[in-house]
């Protein structure tokens, strides 16, 4: 392993001598965002920058940058997913045989992500770390780098990998420009790194860390804690800062609700520091930045540090300046959040204007929300928690847990969440729906005769409805954001009952049903009727909007009259 890295050195050669100093030699000043990194009695202490205020221009641009959300926050940092692939399987975040992957057609481009890039840098972002799925899975990982660093006003591209391929890839990375890289770690045993990623590499990705501190990188290692998995190396871990200037950071396990495991694995961060100070007593806090996730801890004499980031005890919301944009080109502006607006979308109508992206972001950013909905009950003592709920509040937890779970959409605690899909079998899916307009009889002529102002009712309201179909999700809150393989819409005037009936056929291929995508299309497509014809009268009546069968889920449904006249299943 050493022996790796050591032959990465000789490889930079001159290069690396023109940078000031041998990249194996020890770091003595690292300047970051603003605060000094100073080696002092062997390990690393923070020396706090003194804060210049903003000057009032600035204050004001960024008060009105489409990047400052209701509360104030100014968002500088943008998470870019480059993929959905993994080359690992972890057993807390996919099951062993992986998880479906979308269309090739339905993920960002190269040149539409680095299109986003520059956008969002131009609108106020300093730094891009670049993720995944696995984002060294990507053959243009290291052009993509290049490009990004290329940005002006861009001051920092960081990269989180689990590793793997680190002692190939972080060479061209470095001459490519990239500044930072966290590495992901949660054992440093090898039995046990494969058995959570169900792959053998674990001495790759020490090899990996070791060859980014000879290359002069502080790397920090990301471990997320688990009870009854990895909580007896949390001393392991402290101690592999000993004579590594590496940065350990502890992460509280998130039991999404995907998850198999359940809140009882999580291990909080006073629990850790406890474990830490029964070995290291003088085990003492940093100074941390004012955007810092991460609580910065030290043990006098070691190299490196240790940080916690505290994502369920004690979140950090009130200073978050992060935005996420996934690998299909949604933007997320909260990791906990379900709502997703689709970037890719507006950049491929090619009458959506780069301002009126822009104007997207700032919608997005807009509606950010002042903390994240708990993903898990507040945990700050593991071994009361439960017991503290069973002996003060036993039958109002029950009582929300028997209201609240019967609605799929609706936690435990009562609140909004989007259900999980991922333990699903991908299925083809079918749906079809109705709606019917009633538009009176001077309507009905005008319709059959094609003689209203706005032009062709029935065709519009098809092509309506169609569209109203693809956008669901963008118009339901809690709806996946489906590939459909099939949307038919058929609108027919009757004449005797003056009246448009609206029938929509949706099909896919996936882990959850396209009613709500049928159901949609026939009332956009219906919206549309009224809308083309309430220049010549109101009298108009939106009505019979309904299910008329479903198939592919659990749960079948076919309505006992909607044989007749159904829109054949389109293959």
């Amino acid at each position: 392993m050493r022996l790796l890295a050591r032959h990465a050195i000789r490889l930079l050669g001159q290069e690396n001598r023109r940078g000031g100093g041998g990249a194996g030699g020890e770091l003595t000043a690292i300047w970051r965002g603003g605060t000094r990194l100073k080696a002092t009695t062997g390990y690393l202490k923070l020396a706090t920058a003194s804060v210049q205020p903003l000057e009032p221009e600035k204050q004001v641009q960024r008060k009105n940058s489409p990047l400052t959300d209701s509360f104030g926050r100014h968002h500088t940092y943008l998470r870019i997913s480059l993929t959905e692939r993994c080359n690992l399987r972890c057993d807390y975040c996919m099951p062993a045989e992986g998880v479906p992957l979308q269309p090739k057609g339905n993920l960002l481009t190269t040149e539409e992500i680095l299109r986003l890039a520059r956008i969002f840098v131009e609108q106020g972002v300093r730094k891009i770390r670049l993720t995944g799925g696995e984002p060294t899975v990507r053959r243009d990982i290291v052009e993509i780098v290049a490009q990004m660093k290329a940005l002006p006003e861009l001051e920092q591209v960081g990269i989180t990998t689990n590793g793997l391929v680190l002692t190939r890839l972080l060479l061209p990375l470095q001459r490519a420009g990239l500044d930072s890289l966290n590495i992901s770690l949660d054992t440093l045993k090898r039995d046990r790194f494969e058995k959570i990623t169900r792959r053998k590499g674990w001495e790759r990705v020490i090899a990996g860390i070791d060859l980014a501190v000879q290359l002069g990188y502080r790397p920090k290692v990301n471990c997320v804690l688990m009870r009854d998995f990895n909580e007896d190396e949390i001393c392991d871990f402290v101690e592999f800062t000993r004579d590594r200037p590496v940065d350990v950071r502890f992460i509280e396990y998130m039991p999404f609700s995907g998850n198999k495991w359940h809140t009882e694995r999580l291990i909080s961060y006073k629990d850790t520091l406890q474990t830490i100070r029964q070995r290291w007593p003088d085990f003492e806090a940093l100074p941390n930045g004012p955007n810092d996730t991460s609580k910065a801890y030290a043990v006098p004499g070691f190299k490196g540090q240790v940080g916690f980031i505290t994502s369920m005890t004690e979140h950090f919301c009130g200073t978050c300046n992060r935005l996420r944009l996934t690998a299909d080109g949604n933007i997320k502006v909260c990791l906990f959040g379900n709502k997703e607006f689709s970037l890719r979308d507006a950049m491929r109508n090619e009458n959506i204007t780069e301002e009126q992206l822009v104007d997207l972001i700032g919608a997005a950013v807009q509606r950010k929300k002042k903390q994240h909905a708990d993903a898990a009950p507040r945990v700050h003592h593991h071994s009361h928690y439960h017991l503290y709920h069973q002996a003060h509040h036993p039958s109002g937890l029950q009582l929300q847990v028997r209201n609240c779970s019967q609605l799929t959409h609706v936690n435990a605690q009562g609140k909004a969440q989007m259900v999980d899909v991922g333990a699903k079998t991908s299925t083809t899916r079918f749906a079809r729906a109705e709606a019917t307009v009633e538009v009176g009889e001077k309507l009905t002529r005008l319709i059959a005769a094609n003689e209203l102002a706005k032009g062709d009712v029935l065709t519009v309201a098809q092509l309506a409805g169609i569209m109203g179909a693809k956008r669901t999700s963008d118009l339901i809150p809690l709806c996946h954001n489906i590939s459909l393989s099939s949307v038919k819409v058929q609108a027919t005037l009757l004449k005797s009952e003056h009246s448009v009936r609206l029938e929509a056929s949706v099909r896919c291929s996936g882990q959850t049903g396209v009613e709500m995508e049928a159901l949609t299309a026939v009332s956009v497509a219906a919206l549309t009727v009224y809308d083309m014809c309430k220049a010549v009268s109101h009298d108009i009546c939106i009505t019979n909007v309904r299910l008329l069968s479903k198939s592919g889920g659990k749960r079948d449904f076919q309505r006992e009259e909607a044989a007749k006249g159904a829109i054949p299943e389109v293959e």
